[in-house]
Order: structure tokens, then sequence, then C-alpha cells
């Protein structure tokens, strides 16, 4: 006599989540009934149904059905061998999710995903352990797997909110503030993403390796303007605009202000001149006073014989400081 197998319940499973029996449509999988070995499919190198399922139906909380195994392929004969003699014993539904809810009735004490609530049965498989990620496989609405990582999120299966204490049925966890900060932290994430021109896809390390990048540009731009603007400032010393002791505080208003706010401020500074500079500075003198000049040939020539006339002794220093003697006597 074949072996009944329960297929699925609405226990938790091993993905953290559920899958209420009473939403799983059983219509299309009936016309094919197809039972496969460890979920694979046709896409699988020489994978092949190994049969099919008979005798499907829902009782209770259980879905239960006999597999039967096909007889002209020899791999599936033995399956059915390991099957029949006790080595396998365990089935696994694979299922398209339709709809999923994190309604405080519908969750469970430890439960970490959304319960799904419909689902439609694409296949029935054999497998060798129950409770691992083969024991129930998922499909998206475009027949492709499904694949969940722990404690990672999805857009199909997501997490429940993280700050949530998931309460037996009929309990009331915090659920709508719960859920909307974690709704909240999902767009700010991929916020983050798209402002580092990642893919909402992207996985941590991406994520993280992008900042690390963007730090390490940060950091030689930084140099850079720090460079630039040290060279201002040195610059602005050698010309005697400033003193060195003001460096730092002059490189620090340039951190602040910018470089070309730096550089307008040190152009509006005048260079620093000597005492002796200043003395024999000749521009700023009145029209009607007497000039200063350092030598005899500095006094213009129009000028000269009113000097040696008018200004002897002047004119005798001038000599003297030309030619390093007294003016000879006549």
């Amino acid at each position: 006599m074949a072996k009944e197998v329960i297929i699925s319940t609405s226990g938790l499973n091993c993905y953290g989540g559920r899958v209420l029996t009473s939403g799983i449509d059983l219509t299309q999988f009936l016309k094919n009934p197809i039972l496969l070995w460890m979920h694979r499919r046709s896409f699988d190198r020489d994978a092949m149904p190994i049969g099919r399922i008979d005798n499907l139906r829902i009782d209770g909380d259980r879905l239960i059905g006999t597999p039967v195994f096909d007889q002209n392929d020899e791999f599936a004969k033995k399956i059915e061998s390991k099957w029949e003699n006790g080595f396998l014993r365990m089935a696994s539904a694979g299922i398209e999710i339709i709809e999923t809810s994190d309604a405080p009735e519908y969750l469970l004490q430890g439960q970490t995903r959304r319960t799904i609530t419909r689902c439609r049965l694409e296949e029935v498989s054999i497998v060798d352990i129950g409770g691992n990620n083969d024991a129930l496989q998922l499909y998206d609405t475009s027949g492709k797997v499904l694949k969940l990582s722990a404690g990672e999120d999805n857009d199909v299966l997501p997490l429940l909110a993280l700050n949530r204490k998931t309460a037996p049925a009929g309990t009331a966890p915090d659920g709508d503030a719960d859920n909307q900060n974690n709704k909240s932290t999902q767009r700010m994430n991929r916020e983050f993403l798209q402002l580092l021109g990642l893919p909402d896809t992207a996985t941590e390390q991406e994520a993280i390796g992008a900042l690390r990048l963007l730090k390490d540009k940060g950091d030689k731009a930084e140099s850079l303007t720090l460079a630039s603007i040290t060279a201002v400032v040195d610059s602005a010393i050698a010309e005697k605009r400033i003193t060195g002791d003001k460096k730092e505080h002059f490189v620090n208003i340039g951190k602040m202000a910018g470089i070309d706010a730096l550089r307008e401020t040190l152009s509006l500074m005048r260079p620093a001149r000597k005492p002796t500079e200043v003395i024999h500075q000749t521009d700023t003198l009145r029209d009607d006073e007497p000039k200063t000049y350092a030598k005899l040939s500095d006094v213009p020539a129009e000028q000269m014989e009113k000097l040696r006339d008018e200004q002897p002794q002047e004119y005798a220093r001038l000599y003297k400081a030309e030619y390093g003697t007294e003016i000879p006597n006549k």
C-alpha cells in the first residue's frame, strides 16, 4: 500500500514564516500533479519529474497526498525504493506566493517573516532533510525560485518590523507604529543606496565598499584643498603681507571660508616695509617740500645748478656721497 505524506502545514517553516493551509490554491496543480526530487525542475540539468501526487487533499490544517513513482524511470525507482523502505520520509511543497500579511492574528511566537495567506501549489517534491531551505520551496509570481537568507529582507516575503516582538495569534504586538518605522527604514536605505549609485538589490558589503571609496575620495580632496590653502598662506608670508606666526590662523580661515575668500582677504593686506623704505619714499612728499637725494647723480640735471647755488651744503654732501671725497677747492 502506497504511503501518504504530509506535504505542508500552517506551522513555522525554515524561512521564519508560515503558509496558511487554508490559503493554498490546488486548482492548477491538480491539472498536472507532478512529483519532483528536491524541487529540481526542468531548468536544472537532467531534472525531470519522478512521478505524480494522487489523492491530494486538505485534512484539517494538513495538506496530504500520496506519491506515485514513474516505473519507467530508473532514478525514480531508486527514490521509490528508499521511500518504501523508510530511508526517505518527507515531502515538500513548492508554492507561488500570491499574498502575505503581518496582521497580529496571523503571527506566531518566534515568527520573523510575514505569513503567506494566499498561494498556489506549483509542485510537490520528495526531500532528504526536512526543516532546511529545501523543505519548502518558494516561487515569486513570475515563476522564479525565491532565494531567502536569514535576516535578509525581500519584497516578496518581507521580514517583520525589526523592533516588533512577535506575539502568539490573538495578541496585539506593536503593529502600526513598528510597521511604519520599518517602512521608513527601508525607504531610507533605498535612498542611501541611490545616493551611492547602487541598485536597491545591493548587498551590505557593496554598500560598505561604496562608502569607503567615497570616504577615500573625500580625504584626498580635503588633502589637496589643505595643500592649496597652505600654499596661498605661505605666499602671503613671503610677500610680507602677514607674519609667520599667523600662518595657522589664516590656514583655519581658508578651511572655513574657502580658498577664494582667503585669497581675497590676503590681497587686501599691504606688504610690510622697512623704515628706510618709508623715509626715502618720495611719491608722498608735498610738491613744495625739498626732495632728499642719496647721491649727486640722483639729482635731475635741470635742478643741479639751483641745488649748488641755493643749498651748497647739501650739494657738498651729495658730491661726497657720489665720489667719496670733498669738493675740490677752485
